[in-house]
């Protein structure tokens, strides 16, 4: 694999960036789908006020990108993927609340709650994580019912219990003086990486991939979501709140389980490199193809914000 020239790589994140923010705006309106009753304007503009408001749109160019792979590039893979930028939106919403992170900003705009109120802003997030089940499981999304239980699945078990929210319940209990380095790790597997790592398998699922694949990309996202966390502890220290269009050293303030704190600068930025090359290894046998991974997989260690 040759590395991706930084402009083409520039041009194609963009693109798929005006991609999903017209899916998004396509799919956030005030008209009614079948099965509902009303969309009620004020909590539309909440949830597009969450959902719209920029962001690097990660997760979803990690779908796409994998599903790319194996030459799958559809309309329903865009709706998959939008469906899991609307649990990634809701979970930056809620996080934002004065119960959990107390964020007056995020990507340099008034948070949900602050454009809003508290209480918008807890249904805003409801709303677009129940709608991201609604498009996964549509037929749009996949041909195959048997495709569709498994992606609705793994986005569940991604976001839940045993992923996101999970991760989130660990985060506020963790803090002080005794801290447990592999519980940080668990930590941030997943309250960050969960989502990471289902957005590369579920890419490989929604493409036909073999289970050895869809192994194999499950990896891959399971080490970016490590080294995406890695990143965002590193930047927390060194940036500031223009740059980044949120507060900053918030975490060290409340005395939380970082990386930085358990390791310092030097050893986080080192593990996140170290993660870049096992990734690496694992996109090698897809070759060419995985040029544009390989870019992010850079990217996600070498960002600015």
């Amino acid at each position: 694999m040759m590395p991706m020239n930084q402009q083409d790589f520039k041009n194609k994140l963009a693109q798929h960036e005006s991609a999903i923010q017209s899916a998004l705006d396509s799919i956030l309106t005030l008209t009614p789908q079948t099965g509902e009753t009303t969309r009620p304007r004020s909590l539309i503009e909440a949830m597009r006020h969450g959902a719209l408001n920029g962001g690097k749109r990660l997760r979803p160019i990690l779908m796409l990108e994998t599903a790319a792979l194996f030459d799958a590039q559809n309309e329903g893979i865009m709706q998959a993927a939008c469906a899991l930028e609307c649990v990634h939106c809701y979970s930056l919403i809620h996080d934002d609340l004065p119960a959990m992170d107390d964020d007056d900003l995020r990507r340099g705009k008034p948070t949900v709650h602050k454009a809003y109120n508290e209480a918008e802003a807890i249904l805003a997030g409801d709303a677009l994580l129940t709608l991201a089940f609604d498009l996964m499981a549509q037929d749009i999304t996949h041909k195959s019912a048997e495709v569709r239980i498994n992606l609705v699945r793994g986005l569940a078990q991604a976001s839940g219990l045993g992923g996101m929210a999970g991760g989130q319940s660990l985060d506020l209990s963790l803090s002080g003086n005794d801290i447990n380095p592999d519980d940080v790790v668990q930590m941030q597997t997943m309250k960050t990486g969960a989502l990471i790592r289902y957005a590369c398998e579920a890419g490989a699922i929604i493409a036909n991939a073999s289970n050895e694949d869809q192994q194999r990309l499950r990896k891959f996202g399971e080490i970016m979501g490590l080294a995406f966390q890695l990143k965002d502890d590193l930047l927390d220290q060194t940036s500031d709140a223009k740059t980044l269009g949120k507060a900053v050293q918030k975490d060290a303030d409340k005395g939380k389980a970082t990386f930085i704190r358990l390791q310092g600068m030097e050893d986080t930025q080192s593990q996140a490199h170290a993660l870049l090359e096992k990734g690496k290894g694992l996109l090698q046998p897809f070759g060419e193809k995985a040029d544009m991974l390989l870019a992010i997989a850079q990217y996600i260690i070498e960002r600015k914000q």
